[in-house]
């Protein structure tokens, strides 16, 4: 499983680099020494993305401009004999996609993996950003 930076992982969750900082050094979300670097385990930040997204903060838009690709980590995948269910955290957003079980399976597609949800209309593609 990949083990991703601060930066990363702030982005991923949608905060700062000072945010996740601050969860690692309050025991909130644990990660290693990595290089010289600190480094967070994609399984343990897709759990704690989930744990997020349980508690939703109530909030008032005044503008928005929604965007079609979402980067997010994928925090849950359940295949079938022929579908897969993908669930993602892109920042504060929940993300699920509906695709076959060999789309998931060629992807790689499990929780801790960073993907990219593109959304038009209805249907949800996700796909694998370059490293």
């Amino acid at each position: 499983m990949p083990n991703l930076r601060i930066s990363e992982a702030a982005a991923l969750l949608g905060v700062s680099d000072d945010t996740v900082r601050r969860w690692i050094d309050n025991k909130r979300l644990p990660a290693t020494e990595q290089g010289g670097r600190m480094a967070v385990d994609g399984r343990a930040l897709a759990a704690f993305a989930q744990e997020l997204a349980d508690s939703p903060e109530a909030g008032t838009t005044t503008a928005a401009s929604a965007r079609n690709r979402m980067r997010g980590i994928v925090t849950r995948v359940v295949k079938d004999g022929v579908m897969a269910q993908v669930e993602m955290q892109t920042g504060p957003f929940r993300v699920v996609s509906l695709m076959s079980r060999e789309a998931a399976d060629e992807l790689g597609l499990e929780p801790g993996v960073v993907a990219v949800a593109s959304i038009k209309s209805t249907h949800v593609v996700v796909e694998i950003p370059e490293g």
